[in-house]
């Protein structure tokens, strides 16, 4: 008994002495760790109180502390940043659906500024600026070295007055400007109207307005059809979304999605990682669902087309989305600011992160640029048909009512033509879905 207790206790001082000969390097790792620190924030102090003192003229220490802040966010990554009150209070009132401003989303791309998207029906989109332009001045000042909220700052001013950005463009040999004015940007989330059979859904942006908007619109939608039994098929139209809300990109998702997962968020922590799972009950009672998108779809916008895909419950159609696969937390902050910080990248049902790659569609369908000078349908010559010809047979086989149907069905595919010359993806996306209708109704 004796030589069990002595062994137990030479086990625990051997144990003891390894447990102390690993811990001690690294708790003299860890207090050097933290002396540098500490030394680093003393030569903060020495930077931040000579400048106040001898810079070669007066500085507010309000904003030399603000700019030190925003420059540590910053240099992590393009979507972290200080947001002072005012900003702050600017991001709340846009998150609701309404605020001053030019209408378009930017972010920071290699130093430069870049549009993400226009939003639909603001001054930006009616002045011609486009997903993927970089802006270069403005108002005849060069942007270039700026950060993002600098620029963003410049290009803020009073409803009713004039900017003047300076925009390079892919394709465009050189520089050109666009000349702005300012209103207050009023956006409905979700327009919802009719093509034919299809119901067209177009998503703007992920407000705290979307889902109700997606929810009454096509409710609407399908009355205006006579029921969902008369509907082929619904476009989800997610084209130059910059995102928004999580929270209204997965009930966008859920909407149409019965079960399974919807979105993963993946922090630095194991315990900060979260699974969102689709409820029971699909909006669109099971027809099938054609998703728009380009390089102006960004985040919110690629967690419901990424879901959709997953599942296999939508086609993808158009162009690669804008790749931006991380979740920010805007997290407030002591006088009325805010700092929005990086904090999970999130994943698609399949475990796919979709940053700096974007959506893949599942049939890529470009967009025609529109030329000026292109000659339109109206220049062009007659065609002319059998029933054009002199003496042409009349045909006798069908009822007038027949012939009446075949008359409707021929405008409605001219109808149909007119939509391709404006807007290709669009007029893609309902003839893919009246091909299915088309398909289903045969295998009844």
């Amino acid at each position: 008994m004796k030589k069990f207790v002595m062994a137990a206790i030479g086990g625990t001082l051997a144990g003891a002495v390894l447990t102390t000969q690993v811990a001690g390097p690294l708790l003299a790792q860890e207090a050097a760790n933290e002396a540098s620190v500490y030394d680093q924030l003393d030569l903060f102090g020495d930077v931040f109180e000579r400048i106040r003192v001898q810079y070669v003229e007066d500085v507010k220490a309000q904003d030399l502390i603000e700019a030190a802040i925003d420059g540590m966010l910053t240099s992590l990554d393009p979507h972290s940043s200080y947001l002072s009150p005012d900003d702050a209070a600017d991001m709340r009132v846009q998150t609701s659906g309404s605020f001053g401003g030019l209408g378009i989303e930017v972010t920071q791309e290699e130093g430069v500024v870049k549009v993400v998207s226009p939003m639909d029906g603001t001054p930006a989109d009616i002045a011609g600026v486009q997903a993927g332009d970089f802006i270069t001045s403005v108002d005849g000042e060069s942007v270039m070295g700026m950060t993002l909220d600098e620029t963003v700052d410049l290009m803020r001013g009073p409803v009713g007055s004039e900017i003047i950005i300076t925009v390079v463009r892919e394709g465009v040999d050189e520089p050109f400007d666009i000349t702005i004015v300012r209103d207050t940007i009023k956006l409905t989330a979700v327009r919802s109207r009719v093509e034919g059979n299809t119901v067209v859904l177009r998503v703007s942006t992920f407000n705290d307005q979307t889902y109700p908007n997606l929810e009454a619109g096509l409710s609407e939608s399908v009355e205006q059809l006579g029921g969902m039994e008369n509907v082929n098929g619904i476009v989800v139209d997610l084209r130059n979304n910059p995102g928004g809300l999580l929270d209204q990109a997965i009930k966008v998702s859920d909407a149409f999605l019965d079960e399974g997962e919807i979105v993963s968020t993946r922090g630095r922590n194991p315990e900060d990682s979260d699974r969102v799972n689709a409820s029971v009950g699909d909006l669109a009672e099971g027809k099938p669902i054609v998703v728009l998108i380009n390089g102006g779809s960004a985040s919110a916008s690629e967690i419901v087309s990424g879901a959709l895909q997953d599942h296999h419950r939508a086609i993808i159609v158009g162009t690669k989305s804008f790749g931006k696969g991380s979740v920010q937390t805007v997290m407030p902050l002591p006088q009325d600011g805010a700092m929005r910080l990086t904090t999970a990248r999130y994943y698609t049902p399949s475990g796919r992160s979709i940053q700096s790659l974007g959506i893949s569609p599942d049939i890529v369908v470009e967009q025609p640029a529109v030329h000026p000078d292109d000659a339109s349908e109206e220049d062009a010559p007659a065609m002319r048909s059998e029933a054009d010809l002199r003496g042409a047979i009349s045909n006798d086989s069908l009822t007038e009512d027949e012939r009446n149907q075949i008359i409707e069905e021929q405008a409605a595919a001219e109808e149909a033509a007119k939509l391709r010359d404006e807007d290709y993806q669009l007029a893609y996306a309902i003839d893919l879905l009246k091909g299915l209708s088309t398909i289903s109704r045969t295998g009844e």
